[in-house]
């Protein structure tokens, strides 16, 4: 199956174990995203990505812009270890991984966890690549992607166990959309996918095709 599908698997079936009144709220919440018109304030093809340089799990500093010299980088924002449509996005990649390497280009992960939390998620997962952390969502921020969620959208959270004080390192409860970039040697943007529905993401074969 493709990750799109794997995707909407995941959600029937969550779909039927989540009460009505926390879908409810759920779902309010990303209505709201439609509603201001975040994704118009976003990255997109044609723009030109600005400087970018963030931590590994090992602390060590990425430059983005430097590793472009190397070739085109896929550049994909997800939430953090504890969602499971990321983790099936980030497994669906890895498997990617060797036919992105074949075009000539790196993927790059980029997440508001906390480097202990990041390098949780990709022993998780067995990834291989690098996770970036991008503390209080500055990166995500600067590219238009950041999102507070709503008091009662915490609580849901909360509910389900998830506590991003605890996987961010702050207090802010903000999150980036699902977002995934190519991006060319000269910095521009060449694809894009921007969704404020987190249930949906990239497929690696959209990704491939561009890549091609």
């Amino acid at each position: 199956m493709s990750l799109t599908a794997d995707l909407k698997a995941h959600a029937d079936q969550s779909a039927q174990k989540i009460p009505q009144e926390l879908q409810t709220i759920m779902k309010s919440a990303t209505q709201e995203l439609v509603d201001i018109n975040i994704i118009d304030g976003t990255l997109k093809t044609g723009d030109q990505l600005p400087e970018i340089s963030l931590p590994n799990s090992k602390g060590k500093l990425i430059n983005i812009n430097e590793l472009l010299q190397q070739g085109k980088i896929v550049l994909t924002f997800y939430r953090g270890g504890w969602c499971p449509y990321c983790n099936l996005e980030l497994k669906a990649l890895q498997e990617a991984l060797p036919q992105i390497k074949a075009q000539g280009a790196q993927l790059i992960a980029i997440t508001p966890e906390t480097p202990d939390n990041s390098l949780s998620t990709a022993e998780k997962n067995a990834l291989d690549f690098e996770i970036l952390t991008d503390a209080s969502n500055q990166v995500a921020r600067q590219l238009g992607l950041v999102f507070k969620l709503p008091e009662n959208l915490i609580e849901v959270y909360l509910n389900f166990g998830i506590d991003l004080i605890k996987s961010n390192g702050d207090n802010s409860q903000e999150l980036p959309l699902a977002a995934t970039y190519i991006i060319d040697t000269d910095g521009k943007v060449i694809y894009d996918f921007i969704n404020v529905d987190y249930k949906l993401r990239a497929d690696p074969e959209n990704i491939l095709t561009v890549l091609q």
